[in-house]
């Protein structure tokens, strides 16, 4: 019995794959949506980028200053509840 070892890298796809790739992308979308999806995935990736340059960024702050006191006064709080109408009771409204 001899055990496989799992390759150290995952192949990439080349020209035929991406090729592939592209067009069963134009099936699905269609040619026009296509540039619209990539622009919203390019501005996706950049804010996730900058939201981790913030991170490093205070990270790198908090090693240097010895502060590790994370109740911040920082107004960029951004409330995640969902909004919902007055007449519609939410589950936390009634447990």
């Amino acid at each position: 019995m001899v055990a496989e070892i799992a390759p150290l890298f995952v192949p990439t796809p080349g020209g035929p794959e991406l090729l592939i790739i592209l067009f069963i992308a134009i099936l699905l979308f269609g040619a026009s949506k296509i540039p619209k999806l990539a622009r919203s995935t390019g501005e996706a990736m950049g804010e996730f980028q900058k939201g981790r340059e913030k991170v490093e960024t205070e990270l790198e702050e908090m090693r240097e200053t010895g502060n590790y006191d994370l109740d911040d006064d920082d107004d960029s709080f951004v409330d995640t509840e969902p909004v919902t109408r007055e007449d519609e009771e939410t589950d936390t409204e009634t447990n």
